[in-house]
């Protein structure tokens, strides 16, 4: 169970910016209201414990199982919303050995609960379920199954619902505010198919009917779309790393054929964990450990048990995100995925709206991990060069409520606005204590986004306020207006939200480098050199400059 008291009026009326967002012209329909909102089926209970059972079928791709909901009364409530997706089907609901009544609405069922349910009180509903999955068209992203056969031909199928949701596979509450504070996770695959799922490995179970179940616990709060199958030839080797808090247990997962080039390529996630632990504090899952699993889409970064289809080289698919060659200097799916273990799983969206906060931060990683590796000039190159992919199409902040995503601009323009933030800051022990803290004062807990804006503003010493509203909830590249009349530099911002006023520092002619303070009116600054028209704005500042001339108004 994450923290939720308050989630009905944090999720459905969200607390206002300080500028109004561009509108969002999308058509919203009553499924992604109930999909995405906490309605009064499901504001009354609180997820605890997951006891999901499921048995996989390659062989017609199908699955059956069942999820024992165990949930904490917050108001007494007898209606009780459980998420399932067509085209999977609920054979069942159970409650105290009572079979229950409940009518479906597309990918939501309302249960009729027949015992009082009283505040306070833990109470149990088990769904039985079977059908056949939507199988991922574009696994990781356009998620569901895949099933899938390895190079040699042995049967291989993950999960993958980042977005979908994790309904698309499993009953249960689908709401990303609500996390149990545990699970148990009990996959049964045809032999000789070994299942690796989140947490630890509890214990495994040879069937009579030539499959076996594995047995996986989830000793911490876990997303739900997070949790994951990944079935297939695997081969194992494990060690321990001495992290900030302890011995971290590590396994790896490689398909068998492959175990050679893992043992290689996978030696990344040394450098990588320490890198991350110093900048973002200890590792969040030292109870669970850390694991990273071959699969057969790109990769998605499942608590526990990163998923890995990055075919063991270097970049992305080998590719460099940045065009730098920066990205080509390590493995952009250890790396990317790995940071998510602090930004998406420790600290978690309470609403698809708040995505940036997975997927910025997942970015921004990789300049940090650039920095660790090849100096802060190299990780500060590798975030500028990321902007070439940024759109601006529309905002990254989109409509609360209703299960939307922002724009993919969420990944380098977000990671931009962090690296921005760091420059006006101006001050990096400062800045590794806001992101270390960050993650030890939201320690395993879903956020908004304004908690994490202002936790950033309070311990900066700054109104970042406007600077939050800028580039996440509107299209615009804050531009840096300046001028020279005489000796006379005028300055200022155009194409922002109202009050902007982010600091900015400028390489001046005659005056060296400068830190600027610009508003939407112009100022001034008196210069000596008739060359400081030329000036330079700091590329780590991800803003445009214009110089406006003799006739600029």
């Amino acid at each position: 169970m994450r923290p939720i008291a308050l989630l009905a009026a944090l999720v459905l009326c969200p607390v206002a910016r300080a500028t109004a967002q561009t509108p969002d012209t999308t058509r919203y329909t009553h499924a992604d209201t109930l999909r995405g909102s906490n309605g009064p089926a499901r504001a009354w209970w609180d997820a605890a414990f997951y006891d999901l059972h499921v048995r996989v079928n390659p062989a017609d791709s199908s699955i059956r199982g069942y999820n024992g909901i165990t949930y904490r009364v917050l108001q007494p409530v007898q209606e009780m919303q459980i998420d399932l997706q067509v085209p999977l089907e609920v054979d069942s609901m159970v409650q105290d050995r009572r079979t229950l009544a409940y009518r479906r609405d597309g990918n939501a069922f309302f249960v009729t609960l027949k015992a009082r349910q009283r505040a306070g009180d833990l109470n149990t509903v088990t769904v039985y379920y079977h059908g056949k999955p939507r199988v991922a068209p574009l696994p990781p992203w356009d998620g569901g199954f895949t099933w899938a056969r390895d190079s040699v031909g042995n049967l291989w199928v993950a999960t993958s619902c980042e977005g979908l949701g994790a309904s698309v596979w499993w009953p249960l509450k689908d709401l990303l505010a609500d996390e149990p504070d545990s699970q148990r996770i009990a996959i049964t695959v045809p032999d000789p198919m070994v299942d690796v799922s989140n947490g630890r490995l509890r214990g495994t179970t040879h069937n009579a009917d030539g499959t076996t179940t594995y047995e996986w616990f989830v000793a911490d709060p876990i997303n739900s779309y997070d949790v994951a199958v990944n079935a297939g030839s695997y081969a194992h080797f494990a060690d321990t790393l001495d992290g900030e808090a302890g011995k971290l247990t590590r396994d790896f997962w490689p398909l068998a054929y492959h175990l050679d080039v893992a043992r290689r390529q996978w030696q990344q996630a040394t450098p990588m964990l320490k890198c991350f632990e110093h900048w973002f504090g200890p590792y969040p899952w030292y109870a669970d450990g850390y694991k990273l699993v071959e699969a057969p889409h790109l990769g998605m970064e499942h608590q526990s048990a990163v998923a890995y289809g990055n075919h063991f080289q270097n970049g992305y698919l080998g590719r460099d995100m940045s065009r730098t060659g920066l990205g080509l200097q390590w493995d952009f799916i250890v790396v990317h995925e790995s940071a998510h273990e602090w930004w998406g799983n420790n600290i978690s969206m309470q609403d698809r709206a708040d995505m940036w906060l997975h997927e910025s931060f997942g970015t921004y990683a990789e300049g940090i991990y650039t920095e660790c590796q090849l100096g802060k000039t190299a990780g500060a190159a590798y975030l500028i060069g990321a902007r070439k992919a940024i759109r601006n199409d529309r905002p990254i902040a989109p409509a609360f409520g209703v299960n939307a995503q922002g724009s993919g601009d969420m990944y380098p323009k977000g990671a931009n606005l962090l690296h921005t933030i760091r420059q006006i800051i101006d001050n990096d022990a400062r800045w590794r204590g806001i992101l270390r803290g960050l993650n030890h004062t939201f320690w395993h807990q879903t956020v908004s986004s304004r908690q994490i804006e202002a936790y950033i503003s309070r311990e900066s010493g700054l109104d970042l306020s406007r600077v939050f509203a800028q580039y996440l909830t509107t299209t615009k590249v804050p531009e840096f207006d300046y001028k020279l009349d005489g000796t006379t530099l005028s300055y200022r911002w155009t194409n922002v939200v109202p009050g902007f006023d982010m600091p900015v520092k400028v390489q001046i002619p005659g005056l060296g480098t400068r830190v600027l303070q610009p508003t939407e009116a112009w100022q001034t600054l008196m210069v000596s050199s008739p060359q400081a028209a030329e000036l330079v704005v700091d590329e780590n500042f991800y803003v445009t400059a214009r110089n406006a001339g003799a006739g600029g108004q």
